[in-house]
């Protein structure tokens, strides 16, 4: 399965060998956050020299350590809170591992393991704000459409300890970041909120951000972004001198391996883009209008052949209507295209999360065929009402089409193959 391979490609297991420095001079610490963040830390325990010092703390989403590495923890500490919206044990970590930076010298390496996810899991609310506040603001900023730039900015300026604070807090170590991208242009300051990079956005962005999005925020938090004593740390900052960064798997390689292993099955494979972002179901809409092009005019890709794309869309839900249903960015994406594509004949679709959860629920995504609507229809059930009140996950469990994988201890964010026969 190309969803398979895809995954395969991006897990730590297989990718952060080659990005291990060597042992220092003192001791190593290990610190990091996101949904890959346990198989990240077991992976390091695995290659790290059994006669070199190791400790540390790692916090990744429930569900999410790897089976073998929960029942036989090693000498990375992994603690689970939960995603997308922080809670009490999120903030718990997120204080631990602060505090596990003092007392670092020169001497000593600290290893940041950062993947998607890290912006939720690692909360460390900025002075004068609560978990709570925090909460509100992430629910408010997940519902907005915003893309996850414009989301990470403002939880980055909220933060006690993202937007290169942690890493500030590490001096004067030696940094070096391992990073697995689930963000469109894989850029490290937008990965988890940037904990231990340099931050070149301001609180006037964030502050901007909010208003255009309609956030309401607490008194302390636009007072700080207002003022400015929000502020992150900015390129240049003498904290980060000799610190490294390091991509250990981003979307568009894996993106390239799910191709690779179709050309290999004999059929062609093209990847549109892996920075694809925008309304889920609107994007969905675009892919099927691409794929009835090529199916009907053999445009402009000649069939059979599969299209790739990878990114991160959104779902924008208006809390002002009726409560929202079940469902994620994969599963709106899908009904979308399944309302667009009117049964085409010769179209099949999948698109799924690489973390294995579509949003909330127990799924990673799910498939398309071309009588999804047919069988929708004969079971009483109106592809458009579903998608009006974004339940898009009860949708395709009626039909028994949910893509189900369970965590898949990574995260390089959407996977959506079209294949066209």
């Amino acid at each position: 399965m190309l969803y398979d391979t895809a995954v395969h490609r991006a897990l730590p297991q297989h990718q952060l060998g080659a990005f291990l420095p060597a042992p220092p001079k003192g001791r190593t610490l290990v610190l990091g956050a996101g949904k890959a963040g346990g198989a990240m830390a077991a992976a390091v325990d695995a290659l790290w020299p059994a006669t070199a010092p190791l400790s540390g703390l790692v916090v990744t989403r429930y569900g999410h350590v790897p089976p073998a590495y929960k029942a036989q923890p090693g000498r990375i500490e992994v603690v689970e809170a939960a995603h997308p919206v922080p809670d009490t044990a999120g903030q718990a970590a997120a204080r631990r591992i602060a505090a596990l930076t003092q007392g670092l010298t020169a001497d000593d390496l600290v290893l940041c393991l950062v993947s998607g996810g890290a912006s939720a899991l690692l909360t460390l609310p900025a002075e004068g704000l609560s978990l709570q506040d925090k909460q509100a603001v992430n629910r408010a900023l997940l519902m907005s459409g915003a893309p996850i730039d414009e989301m990470n900015c403002v939880r980055k300026h909220l933060s006690a300890i993202k937007g290169g604070r942690l890493a500030a807090r590490c001096a004067p170590a030696r940094v070096v970041t391992l990073l697995i991208s689930d963000v469109p242009g894989d850029s490290a300051q937008v990965i988890g909120s940037g904990p231990t990079v340099p931050d070149p956005s301001t609180c006037a962005q964030a502050l901007a951000i909010c208003d255009r999005r309609g956030i309401s925020l607490p008194q302390a938090a636009r007072q700080g972004l207002e003022r400015g004593t929000f502020e992150t740390p900015k390129p240049g900052d003498p904290r980060f001198l000799g610190h490294e960064v390091h991509m250990m798997a981003t979307p568009m390689q894996s993106l390239q391996a799910a191709a690779a292993a179709a050309r290999e099955a004999g059929v062609q494979a093209h990847v549109l883009s892996d920075e694809i972002e925008g309304e889920s179901s609107v994007v969905g809409q675009v892919h099927a209008a691409l794929a009835r092009q090529v199916a009907r005019s053999d445009e402009p890709f000649h069939k059979p052949c599969l299209l790739l794309s990878g990114g991160e869309t959104t779902v924008t839900v208006d809390t002002s209507g009726a409560a929202a249903g079940r469902g994620g960015r994969a599963t709106e994406f899908l009904l979308g295209c399944a309302l667009a594509l009117q049964g085409q004949p010769g179209v099949y679709v999948l698109a799924a999360d690489t973390d294995g959860i579509d949003g909330s629920e127990d799924n990673a995504g799910a498939v398309v065929t071309p009588d999804t609507l047919a069988r929708a229809q004969a079971l009483g059930l109106s592809a458009r009402a579903f998608l009006d009140r974004h339940d898009s996950y009860s949708f395709f469990q009626a039909l028994g089409d949910l893509v189900v994988p369970g965590p898949t201890f990574t995260n390089v964010n959407d996977f959506r193959a079209v294949l066209i026969c």
